[in-house]
């Protein structure tokens, strides 16, 4: 017989709980700023005790690393950014200009979500530096990702000839940069649409023949 394994409901309460402070945490950031938000206005804000926010998450600095490494991914699941979906979809692609057009757009939707919280994180390192320390600063992980692109990238058909990954990797960390994003989304009121076949345009005029 079949056993069928039933849903662990209090997993499931406790993974809802942790998305709610997450949620309440993120538009109170993003309204107040880091510094004016305390953690009793995201535990109002989220319907939990503020002790909750505690047990789970120890601090204010440690919700804010998981607010944003939770925005990156666009969900909870503990996948690495170059094991989703989007990526290798993109990798997989036989021609240079197949996986820009399928990468792209994949970048540019993690842009998308930071785009909101840049602000909050650049006040927040800026006025605690032990939220920089949050982060290795060893090791840049956009630039990784951006590098594990290249590196597929050219050995593609469609690469521009004499292409190195080194540089490759630069064009790539340069122009989908949340940097750039938000100085023509979120300064000159570009749309998101313009701004992904913009990206898309440009990578390939620089890295395709």
């Amino acid at each position: 017989m079949t056993v069928v394994k039933r849903p662990n409901k209090r997993a499931e309460k406790a993974q809802e709980t942790r998305r709610r402070i997450i949620q309440a945490a993120t538009d109170l950031f993003v309204a107040d700023g880091y510094g004016a938000t305390n953690l009793q206005d995201v535990a109002d804000r989220a319907g939990v005790a503020v002790q909750t926010i505690y047990f789970v998450f120890g601090n204010k600095r440690a919700l804010l690393k998981e607010l944003v490494d939770v925005t990156i991914a666009g969900d909870t699941e503990p996948v690495a950014t170059m094991d989703r979906p989007w990526f290798t979809d993109a990798v997989a692609m036989r021609t240079a200009p197949d996986m820009l057009t399928e990468y792209v757009p994949g970048s540019s939707a993690v842009l998308a979500r930071v785009a909101p919280i840049m602000r909050v994180l650049e006040a927040a390192a800026a006025n605690d530096p032990e939220v920089s320390a949050l982060w290795p600063q060893d090791e840049d992980l956009r630039y990784v990702v951006q590098r594990a692109a290249a590196e597929a990238l050219v050995t593609k058909s469609g690469r521009r000839r004499g292409l190195t990954v080194d540089e490759a990797a630069d064009l790539l960390y340069g122009i989908l940069s949340p940097e750039l994003y938000l100085l023509f989304v979120r300064d000159r009121g570009w749309s998101h649409d313009h701004w992904v076949k913009w990206a898309g345009q440009t990578l390939r005029t620089q890295l395709c023949t």
